[in-house]
C-alpha cells in the first residue's frame, strides 16, 4: 500500500514529523515501511505557463515557436518540438535556471537561429511515471486543466513535492490497505485525532427514489452478506479533477475518467472496493448476485473472455453476467463516454470465494486484493455515499434518494474482556488501568471498565483482533516495544529436543554425507510417465493426480524418490558432471485406490544414487567405476552405525532394475522377515534412455529402519585374549547363495565366531560349469579366556560338516 504524506495529512495532523520520521515510528510499532519515495526527482523553478501563440519555426518543419506567459510580467519565447503544443494551453514551463530530474539545467539557447528562453515539459521530463497518466496525454508535452493558475509552481500543481510511504503489510493488517486505516494507525502512534471525510456531503435526499430505478437480490447468501447500490443520473463523463489524479498517481493508480477515478479514490480512501455499472445496460436496472453456471462466459473489462465455473460469484442483471464479484466488471456494462446513468455498487463479498476465482483466472486487481483479506463490513455504506457525493460534485450527477440494498447477515460486534493484570503478566510491565485505557482511546477502541477488567469493543475495521492476546499485542505496540523491560521468563519451561525420528534422520544424513554423498531435495510432484518407468518399492501403488497441477511435469504425487534422483543425475551429466553420488530422505504417497476415497499413506523413504567414478583420478592409483558393492557398502555402514541387525539381501527383479544385478533388502524382526527396499543397477534400457553410464540406486523404507535403530552411542573394550583364524574353501553349486553359506556357518559356530569374511569366489573349467568355489576367512575368539587349538579345530570340523550336509559342499583341494 502506497500512502501519500500529503493525502494522509488531510485525515490526521502530521505537523512536526517528516515522512521518514513517520516511517520509523510505523516500523517500530509493527507496520513495516519498505521505503519512503520522494515524488520530486529534482525539479526546480518549473511553473504553469499559458501558451499565447504558436507559430511554425521558420527554418525547421518539426519545431514551433511559442509565446508563453508564466506569470512573471514578461512573456517568454520558447522553441518546442512537441507535436501536441497549441495556443491556449496551460503547460509546465521550465524557465532559465530551472533544474530537471535528469540533471539538465535550462539555459538561454538558440535553436536553428531562434532564441529559446525556457522549455515546455512533458510528464516524463518532470520525473513522473508517464504510464500512470491518462493515455491521451502520455505522448508529448503535459497539458494541464484550463483552471490551473498561471505562474503556480508545478510542484504544488502536480503534488510533486509529496513523499510516499510504501507499506509492507502482513496479511492480518488489511485495515491499512486504505488511507483512513493508515490515518487511524498514525493517529494512534502520535496520540492525535482522526478527521473523517464528510461522506454524505451534498446528498440532501431530494429527487427521485433509487428504488424506482434499480433493485437488488442476493441468491448466493453465503458468499455475499451485503450488497448496496445507489442510482445516479445525468452524469457527464470527463477527466477527474487534477488533485484527484495526483492522489491516484501517488498511490500507483492510473487515472481514466471521473467516474472510474472516483471509485478508485474511494477504494483507496476507505479500503472498500466499488464498481460503477452503466445502468442503461442492465436489464430493468436489476442486480442479482448468484453463483456462476457451468459453461457461462463473461468478457471482462480487460477484453478477455473468461470461462466461468460454479464456484465463482457473479453479478448479473437477472439475464446475463455483468461482473465477476470482487474481481472485475464485465465489458457489457462498462462506463463509456456515452454513459449518463450509473448504478454504483458497494458490497461485502466472501474473501475465500474471491481469492479462488482470482487465482484460477489469473486475474489480480486492487479490488480482489482487498476482498481476499476481508473488507470492513461497516464501510460498505459510508464508501457508497462518499463516492456518490463525489460523482455529484465532479461528474454533475444527480443522486437519487435512498440506498437499495440486500443483507443476508449482519456483522456481529466483537467484545473482549481483558484484565490489566493479564497484560502485565504477558508483557512483564507494570502498566496502570489509566495507561491501558489511554492506549485503547488512542486506537479508537471504546472500553467499559469494571475493577481492573476492561470490556473492549473492537471496531469492525480491525478484523484481525479476535482474542485477548491480540489486544495485548496492541498495547505492546502502542506502549512501545523499546519500553518493555527485559525480564526472565516464569513458569514451567520445556527444553527443546529432537524426536527420535528426527535424531535418526540427522544421524543418517551425517553418515551418508560422510561417505561422500550429497543430499538433494526434489519436488513431491512428478510426471506420471516417470512413475511407470521406475516405481521403486511400491510397484502396485496407483498414481495420484493433482486437481490443479502447476504443469504437466508436476501433475502427480510421487510414489518413489528414485525418478527425481535420476533427474538430478541427468541434470549434472548435461553440465559435464558425470560422477554423481546423492541421496534424499523424503515422503512418497501410496494408495491402492484408482479414485481416492481416503487420504493416501505417506511413506518416509531413503533413496540414494551413485554413478561415474569412485573418486577423482589421482597419481597414486586408478579410479574405477562405482558398482553394486559401493552402494551396498554405504548402506551397510549406515545400518551398522544405527545398530540395526537382521539386514539381509536376496536376488530380485523389480521393474526398472537390472534383472541380474539387483537385490531386495530384507529386515528380520520378532514379527518375521519383510522386504523393506531394493538395491541394484538401473535397467540397461532405462540407462540408455537417460544417457547415463552404469547407475546404481537404493530405496528403503526409512521408517522400518527407524523402528529398529539404536541411536545411542555404545562402546566395547579391546579384546584381551588372542584370536584363532581358520580359512576354508568349499565347492558348491553355482545356484547356492553365498549368504546362505555364511548364515549356516554363524548358526553352527555360535558365540565363539567373531567374524566371517568372503575373500575369494572362483569359477572355472576345472570345477565344472555348474560349480563355484567360495573361500571364507573365519575368526574365533571369546572375551572370557584363551581358546585352545583343540576346541577350535573341533568346532571348525562341525562347521565343515554342516556345510557338506546342507549344501553338498566339498572342501576344495
Amino acid at each position: 500500500m502506497k500512502v501519500s504524506y500529503q493525502w494522509l495529512s488531510q485525515y490526521v495532523d502530521v505537523n512536526g514529523y517528516t515522512a521518514d520520521e513517520l516511517a520509523e515510528k510505523l516500523t517500530r510499532s509493527g507496520i513495516e515501511v519498505d521505503i519512503v519515495e520522494k515524488r520530486n526527482k529534482g525539479v526546480e523553478k518549473v511553473f504553469v505557463g499559458f501558451v499565447k501563440s504558436r507559430e511554425k519555426h521558420p527554418d525547421a518543419d518539426k519545431l514551433s515557436v511559442c509565446t508563453v506567459d508564466v506569470g512573471q510580467g514578461e512573456d517568454l519565447q520558447i522553441v518546442c518540438g512537441a507535436k501536441n503544443v497549441a495556443a491556449g494551453q496551460k503547460v509546465p514551463v521550465a524557465v532559465v535556471g530551472a533544474k530537471l530530474p535528469d540533471g539538465l539545467v535550462i539555459k538561454r539557447a538558440k535553436l536553428r537561429g531562434v532564441e529559446s528562453q525556457g522549455m515546455i515539459c512533458s510528464a516524463k521530463e518532470l520525473g513522473l511515471n508517464d504510464k500512470l497518466l491518462p493515455k491521451e496525454i502520455q505522448e508529448g508535452i503535459l497539458v494541464l486543466p484550463e483552471e490551473t493558475p498561471v505562474g503556480e509552481s508545478i510542484l504544488d500543481v502536480l503534488a510533486i513535492n509529496d513523499e510516499v510511504l510504501d507499506f509492507d503489510l502482513t496479511p492480518n493488517r488489511s485495515d491499512c490497505l486504505s488511507m483512513l486505516g493508515a490515518a487511524y494507525e498514525i493517529a494512534a502512534i502520535l496520540g492525535r485525532p482522526v478527521r473523517l471525510p464528510d461522506a454524505e456531503q451534498g446528498l440532501d435526499g431530494s429527487g427521485t427514489q433509487a428504488a424506482d430505478h434499480i433493485s437488488v437480490e442476493i441468491a448466493a447468501k453465503e458468499q455475499c452478506s451485503h450488497y448496496a447500490a445507489r442510482y445516479i443520473e445525468n452524469v457527464k463523463i470527463g477527466p477527474s479533477p487534477l488533485w484527484m489524479q495526483n492522489r491516484l498517481m501517488a498511490a500507483g493508480v492510473r487515472p481514466i475518467n471521473n467516474i472510474v477515478d472516483i471509485t478508485n479514490f474511494v477504494m483507496l480512501e476507505y479500503g472498500q472496493p466499488l464498481h460503477a455499472f452503466d445502468a442503461d445496460k442492465l436489464e430493468g436496472g436489476h442486480i442479482e448476485v448468484r453463483m456462476a453456471k457451468q459453461g457461462e462466459k463473461l468478457v471482462t473489462l480487460d477484453g478477455a473472455e473468461r470461462a466461468l465455473e460454479p464456484h465463482m460469484l457473479l453479478i448479473t442483471d437477472g439475464v446475463k453476467p455483468v461482473g465477476l464479484a470482487g474481481v472485475m466488471g464485465g465489458e457489457n456494462s462498462e462506463v463509456t463516454d456515452g454513459t449518463v446513468r450509473i448504478l454504483l455498487e458497494s458490497a461485502k463479498f466472501d474473501g475465500g470465494t474471491v481469492r479462488k476465482t482470482s487465482r484460477q483466472l489469473g486475474l489480480r486487481s486492487e479490488a480482489s486484493l482487498r476482498f481476499e483479506k476481508e473488507v470492513n463490513p461497516e464501510a460498505v455504506i459510508p464508501a457508497l455515499n462518499r463516492a456518490a457525493s463525489l460523482m455529484a460534485q465532479y461528474a454533475g450527477g444527480q443522486v437519487a434518494s435512498g440506498i437499495v440494498e440486500a443483507v443476508t447477515e449482519r456483522h456481529a460486534p466483537v467484545q473482549i474482556d481483558l484484565s490489566v493484570g493479564r497484560i502485565n503478566q504477558y508483557l512483564g510491565t507494570a502498566l496502570s488501568l489509566e495507561e491501558v485505557q489511554a492506549i485503547f482511546d488512542r486506537l479508537h477502541f471504546s472500553a467499559d471498565v469494571q475493577g481492573d477488567v476492561l470490556t473492549v469493543h473492537v471496531p469492525s475495521r480491525r478484523g484481525d483482533i479476535t482474542r485477548t492476546v491480540d489486544l495485548i499485542e496492541e498495547v505492546a505496540r502502542l506502549y512501545g516495544y523499546d519500553n518493555i523491560p527485559t525480564t526472565l521468563m516464569s513458569g514451567v519451561t520445556t527444553p527443546g529436543s529432537l524426536t527420535r525420528e528426527q535424531a535418526i534422520r540427522r544421524i543418517a544424513r551425517n553418515v551418508l554425507s560422510g561417505k561422500g554423498l550429497h543430499e538433494t531435495i526434489t519436488y513431491t510432484f512428478t510426471h506420471p510417465d516417470q512413475i511407470g518407468q521406475l516405481p521403486g518399492s511400491y510397484t502396485e501403488a496407483k498414481p495420484i493426480a493433482l486437481s490443479m497441477p502447476m504443469s504437466e511435469e508436476r501433475s502427480t504425487l510421487r510414489t518413489s524418490l528414485l525418478p527425481h534422483l535420476l533427474d538430478v543425475a541427468v541434470y549434472n551429466r548435461n553440465r559435464n558432471t558425470d560422477d554423481v553420488a546423492i541421496f534424499e530422505i523424503g515422503k512418497a504417497f501410496v494408495t491402492d485406490e484408482a479414485t481416492l476415497t481416503k487420504l493416501p499413506e505417506e511413506k518416509l523413504l531413503l533413496s540414494a544414487l551413485m554413478t561415474g567414478k569412485r573418486h577423482e583420478t589421482h597419481w597414486s592409483g586408478k579410479s574405477g567405476d562405482v558398482d553394486f558393492y559401493d552402494l551396498k557398502g554405504v548402506f551397510e555402514s549406515l545400518v551398522a552405525y544405527l545398530g540395526i541387525d537382521g539386514i539381509g539381501y536376496q536376488s530380485a527383479q523389480p521393474e526398472g532394475f537390472h534383472p541380474g544385478r539387483t537385490a531386495s533388502i530384507t529386515l528380520q524382526t520378532a514379527e518375521g522377515t519383510s522386504i523393506i527396499g531394493y538395491l541394484g543397477q538401473l535397467h540397461p534400457a532405462l540407462q540408455q534412455q537417460k544417457d547415463l553410464a552404469d547407475t546404481y540406486v537404493l530405496e528403503v523404507d526409512f521408517e522400518a529402519l527407524t523402528s529398529q535403530a539404536d541411536e545411542s552411542i555404545t562402546h566395547k573394550l579391546l579384546p584381551r585374549y588372542p584370536a584363532i583364524g581358520r580359512d576354508i574353501a568349499v565347492v558348491v553349486g553355482r545356484e547356492v547363495p553365498v549368504g546362505d553359506l555364511i548364515a549356516q556357518v554363524r548358526e553352527v559356530a555360535g558365540a565363539l565366531l567373531e567374524s566371517i569374511q568372503v575373500f575369494d569366489i572362483y569359477t572355472g573349467e576345472r570345477l565344472g560349469a555348474d560349480k563355484k568355489s567360495v573361500a571364507l576367512a573365519l575368526v574365533y575368539r571369546t572375551a572370557q579366556r584363551t581358546l585352545t587349538d583343540e576346541e577350535v579345530s573341533e568346532l571348525h570340523a562341525k562347521v565343515v560338516s554342516a556345510l557338506e550336509q546342507s549344501f553338498g559342499a566339498e572342501l576344495r583341494k
